[in-house]
This record gives C-alpha cells, sequence and structure tokens, in this order.
C-alpha cells in the first residue's frame, strides 16, 4: 500500500467540519490523519455529514496531517459523488505529496473503469443460470437425503423424536391455520357453485351442482388449496426461522455442542406438517361442500339434504382418498423446501428475506408439478 503515513500509531484524530464561506459557498475542514485504521470513522462522517444540495464546495486540506492509500480513495471517492452531484468542488491546501497520492489512486480508479469487464454473452448468462440450477437442485437431493436418514433413525429409536417440538409445530402449522384454511375453502365452494349454477340451470342439471362441488373440492382444489396456504404461511416461517438461527450462529452453536441441526429443527416441523396437512385437507372439504351447499341452496333450490343424497352417489371413497393421499406428499415439499432455504441464508438480514420469498416460491411450484403429476398417474390407474 503506498503510504505517506508510516508510523502505525494514530496522533492526530481524523475528522470533517463543515462551514459556510459565503451564501452559496461550503468549506470543509479535513484534520488529523486520514489513514486506513481511521477509515470506519471517515465512512461514517462522510455519510452522515449533511451536504449542500447546490453551489461550490471546497475542500480546505490544509490540517490535513497524514495520508495513505485508504484515506486517498475515500477523499477521491467524496469529491467524485459531489461532483457527480453537480456540485462545484475544488481542493486547497493539500501538501504535494499528499496530491501526488490523490492523483495516483484516481489514476487507478480511471483505470479500473476503463478495463471493466464487457458485459456477458447471452449464452454465458444461460450457463451460469444452468450450472447454478443444478448445485442448487444438487444442493436440495442432498439434504433430502439426509433428512431421511435422520427420519429413518429416528423412527428406529422413537426416543429420539422431540414430541415437544412436534406438537408445536403440530400447533402453529395445524390448529393456528383452521380460521384461514376454513375461510378461503368455503368461499371456494361459493365460487365453484355460483359459476356451475347458470350453466347447469339451463339444461335443468340442478342436482348435478354436487357433483360439480363435491368432486373438485375433494379431488384438487382442497388438497392444492391447503397446501399453497400452508406454503405461504408455514413454509416461508421455516425458512424464516432456520435462517435467523444461522445468521445468529445458533446452529453453529448447535453442531458445537453436538446437536444435530436436522434431527432438532427439520425432524420435528416435517412430521408435524405431514400429520397436519391431511387433517386440514379434510377441514377444507368440509368448508368448501358447506359452501357449495348454502349456493346450491340459494341458486338452484336444491335444499341441504337433497345435496348430501346427491353427494352419496356422485362421490367414492376413492375420491375422497385421492384429495387426502396427496396431502402428506404436499407437506413433505412445503416442509423440506422451507427448511432447505433456511439453511442457505449467509450474510445479513436481507438474505433471510430473500431465502424466504425463494422457499415460497419454489414449495408452490413444486406443489403444483406433484399435482400435475398425480393427476397423470390418477389418469393412468383409472382411479
Amino acid at each position: 500500500m503506498a503510504s505517506v503515513y508510516e508510523n502505525s500509531a494514530i496522533r492526530h484524530p481524523a475528522r470533517l467540519v463543515m462551514e459556510q464561506d459565503g451564501v452559496a459557498v461550503a468549506r470543509v475542514r479535513c484534520y488529523g490523519d486520514w489513514v486506513i485504521q481511521q477509515s470506519a470513522s471517515l465512512e461514517l462522517q462522510l455519510q452522515t455529514l449533511v451536504w449542500p444540495a447546490a453551489g461550490q464546495l471546497i475542500f480546505d486540506c490544509a490540517s490535513l496531517d497524514a495520508l495513505d492509500t485508504t484515506g486517498a480513495w475515500l477523499l477521491h471517492k467524496s469529491l467524485h459523488t459531489h461532483r457527480q452531484r453537480g456540485l462545484q468542488v475544488e481542493m486547497e491546501g493539500l501538501k504535494a505529496e499528499f496530491s501526488a497520492l490523490l492523483k495516483l489512486v484516481a489514476s487507478s480508479a480511471e483505470q479500473a473503469k476503463l478495463t471493466a469487464a464487457p458485459a456477458e454473452s447471452l449464452l454465458t448468462r444461460i450457463g451460469r443460470r444452468s450450472w447454478l440450477s443444478l448445485i442448487g437442485i444438487s444442493g436440495m437431493l442432498a439434504f433430502i437425503g439426509e433428512t431421511a436418514m435422520v427420519l429413518l433413525r429416528s423412527l428406529l429409536q422413537p426416543r429420539r423424536i422431540r414430541w415437544r417440538a412436534v406438537l408445536h409445530n403440530l400447533q402453529s402449522a395445524g390448529f393456528d391455520a383452521l380460521p384461514i384454511v376454513g375461510l378461503l375453502s368455503f368461499l371456494m365452494g361459493l365460487v365453484i357453485a355460483y359459476q356451475g349454477a347458470d350453466q347447469l340451470q339451463r339444461f335443468g342439471a340442478n342436482i348435478f351442482i354436487a357433483d360439480l362441488v363435491g368432486l373438485s373440492m375433494l379431488r384438487e382444489l382442497s388438497p392444492l388449496l391447503t397446501a399453497i396456504i400452508v406454503a405461504g404461511r408455514s413454509g416461508s416461517a421455516y425458512a424464516a426461522q432456520i435462517g435467523t438461527m444461522k445468521v445468529t450462529e445458533e446452529i453453529d452453536a448447535l453442531r458445537t455442542i453436538g446437536v444435530g441441526p436436522t434431527e432438532l429443527l427439520v425432524l420435528p416441523k416435517l412430521l408435524a406438517l405431514v400429520i397436519a396437512l391431511p387433517l386440514l385437507t379434510v377441514y377444507a372439504d368440509a368448508a368448501g361442500l358447506l359452501g357449495g351447499m348454502i349456493m346450491a341452496n340459494s341458486r338452484l333450490d336444491v335444499g341441504f339434504t337433497l345435496f348430501i343424497d346427491r353427494l352419496h352417489q356422485a362421490l367414492h371413497l376413492s375420491s375422497f382418498l385421492t384429495g387426502v393421499g396427496k396431502a402428506p406428499v404436499f407437506a413433505a415439499i412445503i416442509a423440506l423446501v422451507g427448511c432447505h432455504q433456511g439453511f442457505q441464508v449467509s450474510g445479513s438480514a436481507d438474505s433471510v428475506g430473500r431465502q424466504t420469498t425463494v422457499s415460497v416460491v419454489h414449495a408452490i411450484f413444486l406443489v403444483i408439478l406433484a399435482d400435475s403429476l398425480f393427476s397423470i398417474v390418477f389418469n393412468w390407474l383409472k382411479l
């Protein structure tokens, strides 16, 4: 590092003083040693100083006692920033050796701009994104494998399962989600019955409103809608919780004392969601059918008793089990994606928010993809 300040001890603290020198002229007096040891203090002062919005700005460096490369860079950066804002920036009193160092830093900065890397081609960007996607998929598969091994070991030794944590997650992911799941499923049943009422009424097939609402809610909409709600509600919470623990180094502390984060954090969430989501799906089925019954009674004069009688004829046990059977798979997807994205957090709180968003998007996408695959398989099996 080029430097005109050899002694490592700080003799004069670096500081800035703003003075008004005329109506449209502001003078910034620079004092002390502008060296690397003072860089944090200097950056804070440069950020918090109230700078003029227009006019002339004079940097008075006559009282500058020492300057090294770091200090020169901060000074150059400040000059360049205020010139870009439209101020007329000048310097006074800068010693010859300091001026030479400032010119060297300015020349290096200009050279760095000229030699900046060219813009990447489209093919390069596609390749990089593809490679990063493959790395992400590989990491996700490794995480699934690790979780599967921990789950198998816990099932063989049930005393290792933390039942208190499972019950806590069961309450937060299951019981606390009852209001929003019930309300949205009820409204969805209303909407389906309302949209189908006019079409069925034209052909005098009012009674078939039970078939429409029952089959659509039990086979597709209830499990899918419930999974999407839980992904946005609980999947994001899992990612945020684990991500925050990683930022605060609690994950590292767990590993230090010999506690596996997967066994403590992931497994209870996975087990709780696998239990809760099928129950929520059954609850959503009932709420959706209730909404359809109310709309059928008001628009098509199909009473509750007649509606229920028709449901017994239209629906089979396979229709109910088809919807409920999807729920554990959706639950596993949501829990694994949320926890995995939580472990991907690094650096700061901004990373927590970013990975939380990614967890919700990926979980919903994979749930819909899994539902599509289920539809293909069920069609192939004639279910």
